[in-house]
Formats: C-alpha cells, structure tokens, sequence
C-alpha cells in the first residue's frame, strides 16, 4: 500500500499544481486594470504530528476575491474524539488502533462578482492499518442562480460519473444533496454537485481511477462558468446578496464540515483549515 499511497499524493500534487496555473491564467484575462491575484504559497506543518503540505491562497485578484487551493500528505494518530468518530461511521479496527495517513486536494473559490458562482471540490485518501477509502465531490454555491450554469457544471460531474459505474451519479448527487444541507436554516448552501466518501469497491486502482476523474472534471465544469460571469455589470444590491450568502456559506462550513472538523482535530494548521471561509460575509 505504500506505493499507492505515494501515487495518489502525487497525483492530488500535480492536480493542484494544473489549477492554480488555471486560474492565474484566468486572472490574467480578468476584467480592469487592478494588478491580477497570484497564489501566495505557504508550507504548513502538524507541529508534533507527521506530515503537512501546502497552502495556496489568491487575495483580491481580478476574478476570484479569495481562493484557495491547498494539498496535503498527513500522518499520526487520531486523537479519541476523532477515533472514535471514525469508529461510529464503521471504520475497522479504530478501536484499538490510532494509526493514519490521508492525502488530498481541497479547494474553494469566493469570486468577485457576485453573478458567478462560488465553488467547492476536493479529493482525498484515507488509510489505516486496516482499512482504505477515497471520498471527495464537488459542489456549486451561486448567490445568483443561473440555471444553464446548474446544468452545466452537473452534465460535467454526471459525464465523470458515468464512465466508471452507471449509478455513481445518482447515488452521489442524493448524497451531496444531503449532506451539503444546512439543517439550522432549512436548506441547501447551492446547487449541490456530488459528494462521496468510505469509497472501497475493493479495487484500488478502479476507485483511485475515478477519483482523478472527479478531480479531473473540476475545470472543464466550472472555468466556463467563472468565464462568462467576470465581467458581467453587477449593483450593490447583488454585492449585498453575495454576501449574506457567504453567510450561509460560513455557517455551513464551521458547523457542519466534516473535513473542516477532522483538520482541527488532529492537529493541522488551523489557517489552512479554515482557508475556506469567505473573506468578507453578512448576516440578515
């Protein structure tokens, strides 16, 4: 298992590498004269826990007012509450051993005009001494809803989704549909997209396979969208819009993310965890 895990670090490496030259280049095409957003990159460290990685964030850019795309290869033990979450979800052998290792990408994007979408994917590996899994998914967060955008960034994910088992897409949409749903508000933080986890079919390389599909069809599912709407005229109404929905976006993020939760809790760097939060926000 060693070589697998190495191969899908890597591969997670590299897709953050091929995105971040993406939306440079997109920012290099941006609307106005403002200097165009370059990623500032930081390495981040566990302190006493093993491993790290790299956080990527773009400020106040020309397209996206705040991005972030990080990677990391971690390792250790997983302290008692995270064990023990692990335990209630079924994972074997959490009750008696604390040993991990995950690797994988996670990105937000939080664009300056408010008629294109905010966006969310990552993807991601996750071993223990008696069990592996891939989980990650992709999901579409419009202040303003265009329902083309809806359909196409879904016909993307649904055309990844298909090539590798007929009901991936169905099944993952429901679960995105559910678990991208803010329960003290009553409903979902987007248009949803797909969101899976615990995958083990018992084929490595065919589960490994169609996680670099989902990765693969993140920017063919979204730069259109960010394209079409960059330069798009916009009034402080619909910036107040945004806003508040950044909210949402906020609330959802600090309740309810299970990758938000597992981060803090074995011990990575709390600014690359907490990366996904808007850089500015309203509440009603």
């Amino acid at each position: 298992m060693d070589e697998q895990r190495q191969m899908a670090a890597l591969w997670f490496r590299e897709l953050r590498d091929r995105i971040t030259s993406a939306f440079e280049a997109v920012e290099d095409r941006g609307p106005g004269d403002a200097p165009v957003g370059r990623f500032v990159i930081t390495p981040t460290e566990r302190g006493e826990n093993g491993g790290g990685g790299l956080m990527s964030v773009l400020r106040d850019g020309r397209v996206f007012e705040k991005v972030g795309v990080n990677w990391s290869e971690v390792h250790g033990e997983l302290s008692p509450r995270a064990q023990a979450a692990m335990a209630a979800r079924g994972v074997p052998g959490m009750d008696s051993d604390p040993r991990f290792w995950a690797s994988g990408i996670s990105l937000v994007a939080h664009m300056q005009n408010p008629h294109a979408p905010a966006v969310h994917m990552n993807t991601r590996m996750f071993w223990t001494p008696h069990a592996w899994w891939f989980g990650g998914g992709s999901d579409l967060n419009p202040c303003i809803e265009y329902p083309e955008d809806t359909a196409h960034f879904h016909a993307a994910l649904k055309s990844a989704c298909d090539a590798h088992a007929v009901d991936y897409y169905d099944r993952f949409k429901a679960w995105a549909d559910e678990y991208f749903f803010i329960p003290h508000r009553g409903r979902a933080r987007g248009v949803g997209g797909i969101f899976y986890d615990d995958l083990n079919s018992g084929d490595w390389s065919a589960d490994f396979a169609f996680t670099r599909a989902v990765g693969e069809a993140f920017l063919p599912a979204f730069l259109p969208l960010a394209e079409a709407h960059m330069a798009q005229p916009f009034t402080e109404a619909d910036k107040e819009t945004q806003l508040i929905h950044r909210g949402l976006y906020a609330e959802y993020n600090l309740v309810y993310d299970r990758g938000t939760k597992f981060g803090l809790e074995t011990g990575h760097n709390p600014d690359a965890v907490l990366m996904s939060l808007p850089p500015t926000a309203k509440w009603p």
